[in-house]
């Protein structure tokens, strides 16, 4: 590769009277942590190293998967199967070679989530889980750390800049601020109810803007408002917020607050492990019902399935049940939905014989 300058390369950014070589030099300062990197994550952290972001720590358990790929379109079909972290690592260096990046394929739990913050100044909600949002939120409230949130419902992108300092040295809105609760319904993710793949970039490049923001000192985070952007009339809407949530009301949460995910709360009495699944195809039972809780019907499933219900629609398809006399194994794509799934038919039939498919088909 032809050798550059890092003045070079950032050369249009230094030409802004705003920033200049001293804020460039800042940005290469800078430690950020992405947490999630699908489709809101890899852009930001993308666009972040653009810029000359100099240290950028990736966290994500999951693996670029076919149905990633319309909007996570950093991520290639010889990708499908490897680590996203990896594979956006080594992406970000071929780009920018002044950027430090680092990343891991650790699961952020309650356990590990100071860790996974410690050696950041600015950490980034890219996640599609509740529970680890709050997670996230309520450690960096305790740790000190800004958080730039982003989040996505269908059409609709949220994003917000949240505890940072200021200069009464109080730290402003978080997300308890908006949504004191995690909600105990189950809502639904981009993965059961669709998302439209523009509406993704724009909320990941809103992200990236709010670091830039924060880190330079250029312009205006946003600060103590959510802001709601809908992509099918561009519309914003901004919710004002006032901190109350402080850091000794979230150190009470926190110490009571498990933050696990309804998966991880099911009895794993639940899994049928892969192995054993494989012995119950060979004996081709009559009595055995797959079914696949798979959004997309069309998805490709190395063997076949009875039924093929979407999680979207799966309580109404339960609801209309009488009975479960067959013995049921539930199959999604990484075993989180289907563990649902299954406890769904649990609820209603608690005789029933059914299993969630440990790990998902991703793991045949």
């Amino acid at each position: 590769m032809t050798d550059i300058s890092s003045k070079q390369l950032f050369q249009r950014q230094t030409t802004l009277s705003e920033l200049g070589e001293s804020g460039q030099q800042i940005l290469q300062q800078a430690k950020v942590t992405v947490v999630g990197c699908g489709g809101l994550g890899s852009v930001a952290a993308i666009y972040l190293a653009g810029s000359g972001i100099g240290n950028i720590h990736l966290v994500d358990f999951d693996v670029v998967d076919v149905s990633n790929l319309h909007r996570q379109v950093f991520y290639k079909i010889e990708d499908i199967g490897k680590p996203k972290t990896e594979v956006l690592a080594k992406y970000i260096q071929s780009i920018s070679p002044f950027v430090k990046v680092t990343f891991s394929t650790v699961a952020v739990s309650k356990n590990n989530a100071v860790d996974v913050i410690e050696a950041s100044e600015i950490v980034l909600d890219c996640t599609d889980n509740l529970p680890i949002k709050y997670l996230l939120n309520d450690t960096c409230v305790l740790q000190n750390k800004a958080l730039i949130y982003g989040s996505l419902y269908k059409f609709d992108g949220y994003a917000a800049t949240f505890n940072m300092i200021q200069e009464n040295g109080k730290r402003t809105a978080n997300l308890r601020d908006a949504f004191p609760e995690i909600p105990t319904e189950h809502i639904p993710n981009c993965s059961e109810l669709g998302t439209l793949n523009t509406i993704v970039g724009i909320i990941g490049l809103m992200q990236a803007n709010e670091v830039l923001k924060v880190v330079t000192g250029i312009g205006k985070p946003l600060i103590n408002q959510l802001l709601i952007y809908n992509s099918l009339d561009n519309s914003q809407f901004v919710m004002k917020l006032k901190p109350q949530f402080d850091k000794e009301k979230i150190a009470a949460i926190f110490e009571n607050e498990s933050y696990e995910t309804e998966a991880c709360e099911i009895d794993e009495s639940l899994e049928i492990s892969q192995l054993d699944f494989k012995v119950m195809l060979s004996k081709n039972t009559s009595s055995l019902k797959i079914i696949s809780v798979i959004e997309e019907v069309n998805q490709e499933i190395p063997f076949q399935v009875s039924e093929k219900i979407p999680l979207s629609i799966f309580q109404k398809w339960i609801d209309k049940q009488e009975a479960i006399n067959d013995e049921i194994v539930i199959i999604c794509q990484r075993g989180i939905m289907s563990l649902t799934a299954a406890k769904i038919v649990k609820e209603k039939f608690p005789e029933a014989d059914v299993k969630s498919l440990k790990d998902g088909i991703i793991a045949i």
